[in-house]
């Protein structure tokens, strides 16, 4: 698949959407705020102390993102984003330069890098 957005596939919209620039559609894992322990105990998103980091799966990208591909994980600042509603559902623009790493099994073969 291209950059073309899943979301207009999925949704009641017909016109196709395609990401311009360097710009990466992403979709929010769970509700936003809200988190879980490594024990599973949950945590309201009132209990939240500081700048925290979040997840999200990309869905479209740009032809000039360069560092992510279509349904890779990325963590960005949930500070720095612009929200769109497409189809019903809300998603996330942001830049790639915005998004702090990435995650993905195709990443298994990098030297460096973290283990999620």
């Amino acid at each position: 698949m291209t950059a073309e957005n899943k979301a207009s596939e999925s949704g009641s919209s017909k016109l196709p959407i395609k990401m311009l620039n360097d710009r990466v559609l992403v979709e929010l894992e769970g509700s936003e705020g809200e988190r879980r322990s490594t024990g599973g105990i949950l945590i309201p998103a009132t209990a939240q102390v500081g700048k925290r980091l979040t997840w999200a799966l990309v869905v479209a990208i740009g032809p000039n993102v360069r560092s992510m591909q279509l349904d890779d994980r990325v963590l960005f600042n949930p500070e720095d984003r612009y929200e769109v509603e497409v189809g019903g559902k809300d998603y996330i623009i942001l830049r790639e330069r915005d998004i702090h790493a990435v995650a993905a099994k195709r990443l298994d073969d990098s030297p460096t890098g973290l283990y999620l």
